[in-house]
Parts: C-alpha cells; sequence; structure tokens
C-alpha cells in the first residue's frame, strides 16, 4: 500500500470519528434540551450526514483545485 492511499485511508477514518463525535454532541444536546429519544436520534443523524456532506464537499473543490 503507498503511502497516498495510506493517508487517505487515515483521512477518511477521521472524518468519520469527527462525524460520530458531532452526531454523538448533538444527540445528547438535544435529550439535554428535553427533545423525545427519536427527535434526538433525528438530530443526531442529521448532524452525521451534514459533517459527512461537508467533508465530502470540501474534498472535491481541492481536488477540482488541483487539477486546474
Amino acid at each position: 500500500m503507498t503511502d497516498r492511499n495510506m493517508i487517505t485511508l487515515l483521512a477518511g477514518a477521521q472524518v468519520i470519528v469527527i462525524a460520530l463525535l458531532a452526531g454523538a454532541a448533538a444527540g445528547y444536546l438535544a435529550r439535554r434540551d428535553h427533545a423525545t429519544y427519536p427527535a434526538a436520534l433525528a438530530r443526531a443523524a442529521m448532524s452525521f450526514t451534514a459533517t459527512v456532506a461537508l467533508a465530502a464537499t470540501v474534498v472535491t473543490t481541492v481536488a477540482g483545485v488541483g487539477h486546474t
């Protein structure tokens, strides 16, 4: 496995960990705000999805700028 592949895998793992932490924090804060469990889970899922989508957008933009 090349260094580039290893860095890509580690960066992907880091994005997933950060997204999980963001989702857990959003769910915890929703419960602290007296939201029901389904509502807190929905907020956590929305936060996780938004974090992953933001990371994908940043990667796509950086990759596009690098090829011009």
